[in-house]
Parts: structure tokens; C-alpha cells; sequence
């Protein structure tokens, strides 16, 4: 009965063991998944597929999952410090649920040699180890989809990149919008967020940083050391089925803005012909912009994103305005400096929008123009006042 169970076991371990080295039948593909519908779906994503019709494997690895339930996972996020890692799947399970969302998937299988293969795959089994599997995220330069060609490089050699011949310069931030609407909260909150160093021109090999263009780019691509076409052939597995569109349009952000923009005009247009003041209007408009304007100075020097910084949304969210919300009830004769002082803040904004230091989000425009014209009214009734 012993002789029996430790032949059982050794057997156990032998398979185990077999099963490690990918035959020549094996082949390894990259795995292009469609935009989802929601925000963090709206950029698609990228895995790694390792297929051995002998030994039965078909699993993906894949470098986008981010611990929810991690300890500080929200303050960690914010201060840009939040730690991505590589997950395991079934092939079937993986392909099932972009099916379930009705998401395309492409498949490209690359061309390596059956030592390459194996190379990729303990690559990824090795990284797939607790000890080695968290990585710092960036949304530019360390994502899901930048891992692919990372990989690649790391174990097939260095990869040649051809530029496609409908490729058109583009910023980070363009980049990014085409893959939301304009008029959505999530590109509004994008425009505000991120600063101008995402309306830098990015290379052609950074535009990797989308799955959309790991795709495209695969397709041209070359491997040095054999000068052989990195992609072997190509399908797609699954077409996303058109949608009807859910177009809110009463909730959007051009929307809203608008009618708060108006709004505003409309209360300073009454207090003009009063030769009044609404306190509650100016408050709330300072103190909005005020904390908005502080969240925006904490992206830039209190956290370790990159793509925070050097943001000019502080022109109309200027932090020091939270402190002067304290002194509209009795102002002061240098209240009239800091409004025209902020006149020219908003000036400063229409300059580095028209020659392209930073664009800001369309939504906001009416709000703007509502915000000048409140502030040229203040100073002229404290003007009065004096």
C-alpha cells in the first residue's frame, strides 16, 4: 500500500513537473480587449494568452487588477502610491465575461520560437509569485497594456515599432478623450484633474499606452534579433454588438454648467439693477472654487501622480479664495485688487487654452464666462462702495 501511494505521488509531482514545458504545438497571443461602458472599462485592456493544445493549458495573465479591499486602498489611490499586480485566468472564464459585456475581443498571435515561448511563459510564472507580483501603477508609462510590450522585450528581444501611416500627432490628452465623450462627467473630471503635462505631444511608441494602439502597433512591429514580423496571423474572437445609447443629456455636464452658469448671470444681473449684493451667491462660488482649487494643489505637490501636475485649472480654482469667503461680509479696500487679480487669472486661462498649454474641459466654458462677469460686478459695486 506504501509502494503504491508514493508511486501515485511521484507520478503527481511528474505531471506537475511536464507540465511546466510548453510543446510545439504551443503558441502565445496577446489578447486586445474593447472599451466597456463604464469609466474604468473606457480604455479597454490587454492580456497575455498561453495556449498548449497538448498538456490542455489554456490560461491568460493579464497585468489590471487592483486590490479594492486592500487597507487603505482609497488613500493609496489618491497619492498616486496604489499597487497593480499580474492576475491568472482561465481562458474560457476570461473570454465568457467580455462575451457578458459585450466587448470585442482580438487575439494576435505572436511569432516566437518554441524557447521564446517558454522563456515568456516562466516570465509570467514567475511574476505570477506573491512575492513578485504587485507593481507601482501609472496610467502612461506602467499600466496593463505598456506590461505587454514590456514582456515581450524582456523575453523575445527587442521589438521595432512602425509607425502606422494614419497615425496623426496627438497629446496624452487627446489620446485619452478619444475614448469618452466630451460632455460626460468622466472626461470633465479628466480636464480637471490631470494637468498640462498630458497636452504634451506623445511618441508614437508611447501611444502604447491604450490597448487599441498595442494592437495596432503589434501588427507592424518587427523582432530584432530575427527581423521576423512579430504578429503571426490574427482574428477576432468576439464583435461588440451595437448599443443603444443612453443619452442623458438633461444630467450632463454642458447641461448643468450651463444652467448654473445662467444662473449666476441671472442673480448678477438682478443685483445690478438693485445696485445690490447677494452674499450667499459669492460665498458659495469662493468657497466652491476655494476647495477646489486646494484638492487640485494636493494632486500637484502631496501626491506621486505624474499626470497631475503643472495643472492650470488653478487659474479659475484658485485655493486662496476659501480664505476670502471670511472677508466678503465686511471687504476690504485690497478686496478689489484680489478680484481684478483674478480677472486676469482668468484671462491668463483663455491664453494658455488658445496657445495650447493646457486645455481645459468644454462643459466649463459657460461657467467661465459667468464667473468673469460676476467678478467685473463685484468690483465695480465695491468700487461704488468706497
Amino acid at each position: 500500500m506504501g509502494i503504491r501511494l508514493f508511486f501515485l505521488v511521484f507520478l503527481f509531482f511528474l505531471q506537475g513537473s511536464v507540465a511546466q514545458n510548453l510543446s510545439e504545438s504551443s503558441q502565445v497571443s496577446v489578447l486586445t480587449i474593447g472599451p466597456g461602458t463604464s469609466l474604468n472599462d473606457a480604455f479597454g485592456h490587454s492580456l497575455f494568452r498561453i495556449k498548449d493544445p497538448v498538456t490542455r493549458l489554456d490560461i491568460t495573465y493579464d497585468y489590471g487588477r487592483f486590490p479594492f479591499d486592500e487597507p487603505g486602498f482609497y488613500l493609496n489611490f489618491a497619492r498616486g502610491k496604489l499597487n497593480y499586480s499580474i492576475g491568472k485566468s482561465n481562458y474560457r472564464d476570461i473570454k465568457d465575461f467580455y462575451i457578458w459585456q459585450n466587448r470585442t475581443i482580438k487575439e494576435q498571435v505572436i511569432n516566437l520560437s518554441l524557447a521564446e515561448k517558454q522563456a515568456l511563459y516562466n516570465f509570467l510564472k514567475n511574476n505570477y509569485k506573491p512575492e513578485n507580483r504587485n507593481y507601482l501603477y501609472d496610467f502612461f508609462y506602467d499600466n496593463c497594456a505598456t506590461k505587454i510590450k514590456d514582456v515581450l522585450q524582456a523575453t523575445a528581444g527587442q521589438i521595432t515599432f512602425q509607425e502606422p501611416q494614419d497615425l496623426k500627432p496627438a497629446s496624452f490628452r487627446t489620446l485619452i478623450q478619444q475614448n469618452l465623450d466630451y460632455n460626460s462627467w468622466g472626461s470633465v473630471g479628466i480636464d480637471i484633474a490631470l494637468g498640462s503635462v498630458i497636452d504634451q505631444t506623445a511618441s508614437p511608441e508611447e501611444h502604447l499606452f491604450l490597448p487599441k494602439y498595442v494592437h495596432t502597433f503589434f501588427n507592424l512591429a518587427s523582432i530584432d534579433s530575427t527581423s521576423k514580423k512579430l504578429v503571426a496571423e490574427e482574428s477576432t474572437i468576439y464583435e461588440q454588438q451595437p448599443l443603444s445609447k443612453n443619452n442623458l443629456f438633461i444630467g450632463s455636464p454642458m447641461v448643468v454648467f450651463s444652467m448654473i452658469a445662467l444662473l449666476i448671470i441671472f442673480i448678477t444681473f438682478r443685483d445690478f439693477k438693485r445696485q445690490a449684493r447677494s452674499q450667499y451667491l459669492d460665498v458659495i462660488l469662493f468657497l466652491t472654487t476655494g476647495i477646489i482649487g486646494i484638492f487640485l494643489l494636493l494632486l500637484w505637490f502631496a501626491t506621486d501622480h505624474t499626470a497631475t501636475t503643472q495643472n492650470y485649472n488653478l487659474l479659475w480654482a484658485f485655493p486662496l479664495n476659501i480664505i476670502v469667503v471670511w472677508k466678503l461680509k465686511s471687504p476690504k479696500p485690497w478686496l478689489i485688487k484680489y478680484l481684478k487679480f483674478l480677472v486676469i487669472m482668468m484671462c491668463l486661462l483663455v491664453f494658455h487654452w488658445v496657445v495650447g498649454i493646457q486645455v481645459f474641459a468644454y462643459a466649463l466654458i459657460p461657467l467661465f464666462v459667468a464667473m468673469i462677469i460676476r467678478y467685473v460686478y463685484l468690483i465695480q459695486y465695491f468700487k461704488n462702495r468706497e
